[in-house]
């Protein structure tokens, strides 16, 4: 036992309990060609003090959004979190698990999601939400389950200018069932409207985009919503919901599910993650939407409580007819959503959704404006928007990293026909400075 801390009193006595005469006894069934015949490569032990030095020196390799300039995007973002969030949501009072499976048990958290609920709705224009999803992309995937279920129908359409992770996700939950999923191109930056409406028959469950989409541009819902409604389908959209706080919000669309990311809502970056999936949808579709809904209810003496009005998952109260397997849901980083979006207000994210819009505009023009770049698109976009250049984009990306920035995210790692493009995202944390000393990188790269 030279790899457990198993003393040798404690190594006899478990072989004279079970009857062993050696450890190797416990292993018999595993094929000699399959063990190990050395010892492990672990180093020697060391000291408390020298194991924190050698801790704090990997972790010093980390360079996070507050040492380096972020024009990060794609999904994530690095939004201003306002200390509240932290002072608030990280009280013990507050805090909970980020997958509190008895959430019955308190009053309190019940009612974090019923506000968190009530605000995302109030952000999407839509009737009902749940208390949240794993992350944007799982989010998408069962929208697309709800629809399939809603209408009894076999196909689904998505979008190419939806994020690749969406298109992944919704793939892995196919594969092993009798759906056909296809793609509808976006040449332009945009959803080709042309192709979808002949790829619209009887047999399309819904259409999945994006909006803005992933590479930022803003899609024509106005247009396409209803095209998708004349097919009998359904209008799956996942937003950006800073975007709800300038942009008229997807309800207004007649959208039909909305969901969403809901990181920008009062989460930092975290290296990816844990996330926050947003799912919002009509009300006649309410007993159809995955994990957990909470509602508001009444005691005999017309107190008012809270309680998980609705629980989609096969082993509650649905069995057999449970639309979803999701059982739970994102609870610490949807109170963290519902105190930003209170603290915020819709001033608030308003005024930061008319900054993301403002400086990434600013930023476009200054970087369009430079000799070997220029705007892949000329789509409408809200605060992100792809570059094209004729120099090398690792190279480029590299050179802004050794000035501290992160310049952007390379888009050949998800399209080929995109090698030579790198998308840029600016928020409302980025100053006329750091933009500029972006240009100035990218010029001189």
């Amino acid at each position: 036992m030279r790899f457990t801390q198993l003393t040798d009193e404690q190594v006899r006595h478990m072989l004279a309990t079970t009857g062993m005469k050696a450890v190797d006894d416990f292993f018999v069934g595993i094929p000699t060609a399959h063990r190990l015949k050395r010892p492990l490569a672990i180093p020697t032990g060391v000291s408390e003090l020298e194991l924190l030095n050698d801790v704090e020196l990997l972790a010093a390799r980390n360079h996070d959004c507050t040492q380096r300039v972020c024009f990060l995007g794609g999904g994530s973002y690095d939004h201003f979190v306002p200390t509240l969030v932290d002072a608030l949501a990280m009280q013990s009072e507050f805090l909970t698990a980020y997958t509190p499976y008895q959430a019955e048990a308190s009053q309190g958290i019940l009612q974090a999601f019923y506000e968190f609920q009530t605000m995302v709705c109030q952000l999407t224009g839509m009737e009902v939400a749940n208390a949240s999803l794993y992350e944007f992309a799982t989010a998408a995937a069962e929208a697309m389950i709800m629809s399939l279920s809603i209408t009894r129908r076999n196909r689904v359409l998505v979008a190419g200018s939806t994020h690749p992770d969406i298109r992944q996700v919704i793939d892995t939950y196919v594969r092993q069932r009798e759906i056909e999923v296809e793609p509808i191109g976006a040449p332009d930056g945009v959803l080709d409207e042309g192709a979808l409406a002949a790829a619209l028959d009887d047999d399309v469950a819904c259409v999945v985009l994006q909006w803005p989409n992933f590479y930022g541009c803003i899609e024509r819902l106005d247009r396409i919503v209803p095209v998708v409604h004349d097919a009998g389908a359904l209008a799956v959209v996942s937003v950006d919901p800073i975007a709800c706080g300038m942009l008229k919000p997807p309800g207004a669309f007649d959208v039909d599910i909305v969901v969403g990311e809901g990181q920008a809502l009062g989460t930092p970056p975290l290296y990816g993650g844990p996330y926050l999936g947003l799912l919002a949808c009509r009300e006649a579709y309410s007993r159809k939407v995955p994990g957990r809904v909470v509602g508001v209810a009444y005691d005999r003496d017309g107190r008012r409580g809270f309680c998980l009005a609705l629980q989609t998952r096969e082993q509650h109260i649905k069995r057999e007819r449970a639309t979803s397997n999701v059982c739970t849901n994102q609870g610490l980083l949807a109170m963290r959503a519902a105190v930003y979006m209170a603290a915020m207000g819709k001033t608030g994210i308003a005024k930061a959704a008319s900054m993301c819009f403002d400086k990434a505009h600013y930023a476009a023009r200054k970087i369009a404006a430079l000799d070997g770049y220029g705007l892949r698109f000329d789509a409408p976009f809200f605060k992100e928007f792809v570059v094209q250049t004729d120099r090398n984009v690792q190279q480029v990306l590299g050179k802004c990293r050794e000035r501290g920035i992160l310049g952007g995210v390379p888009l050949g790692r998800f399209d080929d026909r995109l090698n030579d493009c790198f998308l840029v995202a600016v928020t409302e944390k980025r100053t006329k400075t750091e933009i500029d000393e972006l240009v100035s990188t990218l010029a001189s790269a």
